[in-house]
């Protein structure tokens, strides 16, 4: 791998001893690594734990196996799982993941919350947003809001409000040189000050919205001191917040003057780079306007379909406010200030479709909901999951009474399907489906 000459003579003056061992490193190939998610009903044996991380493991997983699609696994390099780790929200917990998208770091952060607390998950760019939703619903986490707007925007809806606030904040790519050589083609020399000046931005409506006591996890995956122990400096020079120590584990080396911090290098830590920080803010409670809170729009007709299917087809009982967007019905998680101004990607859980006369739930109900709070369940086989994955009915028993049940494979669900006469008929995503 070529890299930039600025690049080079930056880090040799950085590193000094440590900076051949450091180039060398990006001669070898990126590590790769997965989490397995422990919200889900079923969980499997892997090969090749990562020692004092829980969940982790090192290698790849197939996006066409059972094991993804119903969410028990997780794609996410080692040095980026330090991020959730060093968070570890407690359940409970009001949670912010400001710049969210693809998932990772949510994903992480809802396996500590066990479905307790709320997890704002926002990302800016709709695009990215989309995919991010894609993968939340794939993890099954119910206590979810996932928002595409700008932090400043959300600053004005949940001012002091929330308990922690993860910033994998938008970055030079450093880090990610080895996993993506395309990331070289942005840089240049002045590229991570440039980076900064955003860096400082977003995390001005951060603070605003950290409830006392909060917790800000701030994160890049780049070695840039502009925009690491830098912007650190400017927080604790600009607000009232204390630096907690992160725990320096397989390879992890304290940051530069600042041994609270973390960094992990290529050479040192088994995975790609990345720096973290943590903080404690000890200000006072942000002043916010008293916004009504969010209330049900459902009509008669579609609050007694929902109650019908509900009752005929679940032992699930539906802690939230149900609103309808358009045909679609969600569970929003209580407690959240008036959402209406913003622009939302997800609405909390996504139950279903109304349909004339008639609910149907969705994959994403399907994916959340464990056997004991269905009331039909059928398992199918991994070769009927790769057939039904594919788009095509699978025979089940003809003893098995028409109607809706959960589709399960390994263990965990796979959203719902009906069966008529001893046929389940296919109900997996259209986008989805592969061969």
């Amino acid at each position: 791998m070529s890299l930039p000459t600025d690049f080079i003579e930056k880090y040799e003056q950085l590193l000094g001893a440590e900076a051949p061992a450091f180039f060398e490193s990006f001669q070898e190939p990126a590590v790769a690594g997965f989490r397995t998610n422990p919200l889900k009903e079923n969980q499997q044996s892997f090969e090749e734990k990562i020692e004092n991380m829980p969940w982790s493991y090192y290698g790849k997983v197939s996006g066409k196996s059972a094991a993804h699609v119903t969410g028990l696994v997780y794609s996410q390099e080692p040095a980026a799982q330090i991020v959730g780790q060093a968070a570890s929200p407690k359940p409970g917990m009001k949670v912010l993941d400001l710049a969210a998208a693809p998932g990772g770091k949510s994903t992480h952060l809802l396996s500590y919350l066990e479905n307790t607390g709320l997890l704002v998950s926002n990302e800016i760019s709709k695009k990215r947003s989309k995919i991010l939703v894609e993968n939340i619903e794939r993890f099954g986490a119910r206590n979810v809001l996932v928002t595409n707007e700008s932090a400043e925007r959300l600053a004005r809806v949940f001012a002091g409000y929330f308990d922690m606030i993860v910033l994998d904040a938008p970055c030079s790519g450093e880090g990610m040189f080895r996993k993506d050589p395309a990331a070289m083609e942005y840089w240049s020399k002045d590229y991570p000050s440039e980076c900064a000046v955003v860096q400082r931005e977003i995390l001005q409506s951060a603070m605003e919205m950290l409830a006392p006591n909060g917790q800000l996890i701030y994160s890049t995956c780049t070695w840039a001191p502009e925009e690491n122990e830098d912007i650190v400096h400017w927080l604790m020079e600009n607000y009232d917040v204390e630096l907690l120590d992160i725990p320096k584990i397989n390879g992890m080396v304290a940051g530069i003057d600042l041994p609270q911090t973390a960094r992990m290098y290529p050479h040192q830590f088994k995975g790609e780079g990345q720096f973290v920080a943590k903080f404690r803010y000890r200000g006072e409670a942000r002043p916010s306007k008293k916004k009504k809170g969010n209330t049900s729009n459902l009509n008669r007709e579609q609050v007694q379909l929902w109650q019908d299917f509900a009752k005929a087809n679940l032992s699930f009982q539906a802690e939230g406010i149900l609103q309808a967007f358009g045909d679609e019905l969600y569970l929003l998680p209580h407690d959240l200030p008036d959402i209406s101004k913003l622009k939302i990607a997800r609405n909390g859980l996504h139950l279903g479709t109304f349909k004339k006369k008639r609910f149907e739930p969705s994959f994403a109900l399907g994916l959340a909901l464990r056997s004991e709070e269905v009331k039909q369940r059928v398992e199918i086989s991994n070769e009927d999951f790769i057939r039904y994955a594919a788009g095509q009915t699978v025979a089940v028993s003809s003893d098995l009474p028409n109607g809706w049940y959960q589709v399960a494979v390994a263990g965990n669900g796979l959203g719902f399907a009906k069966i008529v006469s001893g046929t389940l008929k296919n109900a997996f995503p259209k986008g989805l489906r592969f061969s």
